[in-house]
């Protein structure tokens, strides 16, 4: 509510017209990824007026710290006068002596295509706005208009949510509006369709022809439509539009972020390229988070924190639910197959249950590291293959689970998932883990919610998925008869085996005493083969066989016994598949489930 209520004042206040903050953006030097930025504050009634570089961005949890692509700053006052400028800490600019308007005029370098990022080349200049703008923290609820100087003789185009003005110029509400509002000026495609009286656009930068952006639409057109039907109606979108922000094009990163009324998808892969079925999966978890995130919203998230790391435990639900959508609207739209959305449940059912990260972090835990995991980076070794799942995959297993322990309660994760929306998500009252809790027992009954939540969330149990799966004909199974080592190993040109990752705590290679880093060198005496995978080279023998392993740590020879176990991953397909055949009743659960 906050933000209709933030743009009806906007439109309809034209005195506030007076202490609009103005920026301008060019983009002359776009071939060595540089745009200059000047920015007009008028009417600064304090003596010191303190800008910053944003350190994090809406939908990323870690920091960032875009300061760093800022040089040749200057600000100067309404006669032209530079002003002394001091520098507290790495990203923000102190600036007196104003008399009230400060003109700062700085050199962005931006080349990196993705969802936190900006990029600017002769391509593209895609804006992401917070590592783009400065902003003045004390006049975060003035008005914002922004004159992207544009590139006419590459013949760019603007895509953005921000509200067109004149010619080239956007406006926004306020701060918070316009760090929500990627922009994306380039020679793109644009489609478009109404559903409920609202537009859906997709602003398309590819390589690639006409037809194939049809085509690639009407896959956007189902994704959109199948998603609606999981809340029963969209978000109303602020001026009444949504749009896609795809860049597929070989030098973007692959990403996707939402926004409030937009999204930014980027991919290497082009449409001819493998992106017309490996992109979309991407539109759907991005467009899912239009609901959940964007308005369905942790109030551990609100309001959004530019200068801090964000943290919230609700990332298993808030991305978590998201990613268990992300293909099952793939299957029920019919753009994947049932049998390919159920074998699909494999990879990530046995990252998150197969860890040894559950012993030391529940999912609500598990979310609190996301300041760490982010697309962030440190030099320091981690031991996150022992120590985190991700919150995406376990709250996307986590919502398998809820979903097939509702039906058979003759219930769905659909029909929760529309109370939430009710409850939180349309009133925009942000939501705490207590409310989820209490919602769920509202839903299904308070020994239901209760079980889920004192087992599933607060604690880190595995529900019973062989029984869940079974009720919908799917087989989930485990091969006694394959070996299991514990750790990833590559054979090396000199036929050494480098253990590349952190062994599994209570594998195999960890009680042996094994270490990233080692180099095996012999197998039971016998030198490895580099024409031979280190997984193909343990075929041969069986669970429970020792082996004698010697290897170099650090330069010294060693050697330890080690005991092969068996492969504790599991394979999950169709039960048609195996020698049992499902029963129509669970053929009948199957299709409700799948929407067949």
């Amino acid at each position: 509510m906050r933000y209709l209520y933030l743009i009806f004042l906007f439109l309809t206040a034209p005195s506030l017209s007076a202490q609009t903050i103005s920026y301008s953006i060019s983009f002359d030097n776009a071939i060595h990824h540089e745009a200059v930025v000047t920015v007009n504050f008028l009417d600064i009634d304090q003596d010191t007026l303190s800008v910053r570089m944003s350190r994090t961005s809406p939908g990323r949890y870690a920091l960032h710290e875009f300061a760093k692509n800022v040089y040749a700053f200057k600000a100067k006052d309404a006669q032209g006068n530079l002003l002394k400028i001091h520098r507290p800490n790495p990203y923000e600019w102190q600036i007196n002596g104003h008399n009230g308007s400060v003109t700062i005029e700085y050199i962005l370098f931006a080349d990196r295509g993705d969802g936190t990022y900006s990029q600017i080349d002769e391509s593209h200049a895609h804006l992401n706005i917070p590592a783009t703008f400065i902003y003045a923290p004390s006049l975060r609820d003035r008005p914002i208009e922004v004159d992207f100087v544009n590139r006419e003789d590459l013949e760019w185009k603007i895509a953005t949510q921000l509200v067109k003005v004149k010619n080239n110029t956007y406006s926004a509400p306020n701060l918070y509006y316009f760090m929500d509002s990627p922009t994306e000026l380039s020679n793109h495609k644009v489609r478009e369709f109404i559903i409920d009286d609202q537009t859906v656009k997709l602003a398309l930068h590819d390589l690639e022809t006409e037809e194939e952006a049809d085509k690639y639409f009407e896959k956007v057109k189902k994704v959109v439509i199948a998603e609606k039907e999981v809340f029963g109606e969209l978000p109303q979108f602020d001026y009444n539009t949504y749009t896609f922000l795809a860049c597929y094009i070989p030098n973007a990163s692959g990403d996707g972020m939402e926004h409030r009324n937009s999204t930014i998808l980027t991919s290497t892969r082009t449409l001819a390229n493998g992106g017309m079925d490996g992109n979309i999966g991407t539109v759907s978890h991005e467009f899912f988070h239009s609901w959940n995130v964007e308005r369905i919203r942790p109030k551990s998230l609100e309001p959004f924190n530019f200068e801090e790391a964000n943290m919230s435990g609700a990332l298993w639900f808030a991305e978590g639910f998201t990613s268990y959508y992300t293909n099952l609207i793939l299957c029920r739209a019919g753009l994947i197959s049932p049998e390919k959305y159920i074998e699909g449940l494999t990879g990530t059912f046995n990252y998150v249950w197969n860890s040894p990260a559950l012993q030391f972090f529940n999912p609500i835990e598990m979310s609190y590291q996301a300041p760490f995991v982010d697309a962030a980076t440190s030099v320091d070794p981690v031991n996150r293959e022992n120590t985190f799942i991700s919150y995406y995959s376990y709250g996307s297993v986590l919502g398998l689970a809820l979903d097939l322990s509702l039906r058979e309660q003759k219930l769905n994760l659909d029909d929760f998932m529309k109370l939430v929306w009710s409850q939180y998500g349309k009133t925009e009252i942000p939501y705490t883990l207590e409310n989820l809790h209490q919602t769920l027992n509202t839903y299904a009954g308070e020994e239901f919610g209760n079980q889920f939540f004192n087992n599933y969330i607060y604690k880190s149990g595995m529900p019973k998925y062989k029984e869940l799966l079974e009720s919908v004909g799917v087989s989930i199974s485990q091969d006694s008869n394959t070996v299991y080592f514990g750790a990833a190993v590559t054979i090396s040109n000199e036929n050494n085996g480098i253990i590349k990752s952190n062994p599994t705590i209570g594998s195999p290679a960890y009680t042996a005493g094994l270490d990233k880093g080692d180099l095996i060198t012999h197998i039971n005496g016998r030198p490895l083969q580099e024409d031979i995978a280190f997984n193909a080279l343990l075929k041969q023998f069986r669970p429970t066989d020792k082996l004698s392993i010697d290897f170099i740590r650090d330069g010294n020879k060693k050697n330890t016994v080690l005991t092969l176990e068996p492969d504790p991953h599991y394979t999950i397909q169709l039960m048609e598949k195996t020698e049992n055949l499902p029963s129509k009743q669970m053929l009948n659960a199957r299709n409700s489930w799948l929407k067949l």
